[in-house]
């Protein structure tokens, strides 16, 4: 005669089933190969599949009750003498709480306050199984969606390849550039100017191999001579954006050998003038758009009232967009004519002489030294490289430099696509 199984037993058993390493990761196997996405939402719980920690029986639920007094509870039960009954209703009642608005879902009454356990998990069942649908229709589309990417890709195959090859050297170039400006007075002019060669060559050889596709005419500001489809523009503009930054850099590299042996002063006025050849860039990156897409927008076969629609609102919301970059040039443009520094002044004899006449950060002695506003001296050179990363002291971290304009005083250039 087998033992009656009681409540603890039963809860014991299937925590043990449930918690079982073997049994989760056999589940989660067969699951994930079934289904990929199923799978992994059931494993991490938001289908209640049994992730790590997570219960496996749908039908349990809990309910919190938050408030600023305890009160006593009343568990009352309907078919308490037949214990099997499958429609057993369990309710809960807050004695006590006459005069606290309490409502925990929308079914649930505010004074008394009884749940139906039943209720709430019909609900949460509801909401797993449309959970459930949605998923197993994205698995369903996944594979032919990949499968038209893959033949767009191959479509494409040589615009794409084009695409990462310019995109990887720009990624190169930019950090061959910063390091090339951090060498400071032992950079080489023959390696400058090799790298300055090599930018340009790049960028004529992309332009003859793209001679037939109207590249050239939006590199110059001027549209196209025929209405470009839309993954052509994008290419047009991607290619151009890049382009445009490889011309930037040979420039930069100019100004780097211009600068090679400045110190003090000059070094102040190579990160300036790094600064403002870049905002000089992003302005004209912000207008080689423009006509690509007023040549793609200005398209008579849509009907002239929807071609002229479209045009004006693209140039409405790109006028705001220049009216920020011609506002950061002209902030770059204001730096570049203040002859003294912003964030303190030149030191005297007596005051070099009172701080010790060694800069803590490079640690020998000043050289032109400037006098920060909290009192603290470093050599102009040493301190103005800190100050591209930084707006605070380097000793007592004091905020000296106020909000500005972002510096690219470390030759770096901007990474973000100007698509629109």
């Amino acid at each position: 005669m087998e033992a009656p199984a009681t409540p603890g037993n039963a809860s014991s058993s299937s925590e043990n089933i449930c918690n079982s390493p073997t049994y989760g990761i056999q589940a989660a196997a067969s699951n994930i190969i079934q289904g990929p996405l199923t799978g992994l939402l059931e494993y991490s719980g938001i289908l209640g599949g049994g992730g790590a920690g997570s219960s496996n029986f749908p039908d349990t639920e809990y309910l919190q009750v938050v408030s600023n007094e305890s009160f006593p509870v009343e568990v009352e039960g309907e078919g308490e003498e037949d214990e099997e009954d499958e429609d057993e209703e369990v309710s809960i009642r807050i004695i006590g709480a006459e005069h606290e608005h309490f409502s925990a879902h929308q079914h649930i009454p505010a004074n008394p306050a009884h749940v139906s356990l039943s209720d709430l998990t019909n609900s949460a069942t509801t909401r797993s199984y449309d959970v459930q649908r949605f998923v197993r229709w994205l698995e369903q589309i996944l594979p032919f969606s990949l499968l038209l990417l893959l033949v767009f890709i191959r479509q494409h195959l040589q615009g794409f390849s084009i695409t990462l090859w310019i995109a990887a050297v720009m990624f190169k170039s930019n950090d061959i550039l910063r390091k090339q400006t951090a060498l400071k007075e032992e950079r080489k002019i023959s390696v400058l100017l090799s790298i300055s060669l090599m930018f340009m060559l790049h960028v004529v050889c992309v332009y003859w191999w793209y001679r037939g596709n109207n590249l050239l005419y939006p590199f110059l500001l001027l549209p196209p001579k025929a209405i470009p489809p839309f993954w052509h523009a994008v290419f047009i503009i991607t290619v151009n954006d890049i382009m445009v930054r490889h011309t930037a850099m040979a420039f930069k590299c100019i100004l780097l050998i211009h600068y090679k042996n400045g110190r003090g002063r000059d070094y102040r006025k190579q990160g300036q003038m790094l600064t403002l050849a870049e905002y000089i860039l992003l302005l004209y990156r912000a207008l080689l758009p423009i006509p690509v897409w007023y040549k793609f927008f200005l398209n008579k076969d849509y009907g002239s009232l929807f071609s002229s629609l479209t045009t004006g609102l693209y140039l409405t919301f790109k006028l705001t967009s220049l009216v920020e970059k011609v506002q950061s040039l002209f902030a770059a443009l204001r730096a570049l004519s203040h002859k003294e520094v912003h964030y303190g002044s030149h030191a005297t004899s007596e005051q070099v002489n009172a701080a010790g006449d060694l800069c803590a950060i490079c640690q020998e002695k000043m050289h032109a030294p400037i006098l920060l506003r909290c009192k603290h001296i470093f050599c102009e050179d040493c301190v103005s490289e800190w100050f591209e990363r930084e707006r605070t002291c380097p000793l007592c971290r004091a905020l000296v430099k106020p909000a500005d304009i972002k510096s690219y005083g470390d030759g770096s250039t901007s990474l973000f696509l100007q698509l629109f």
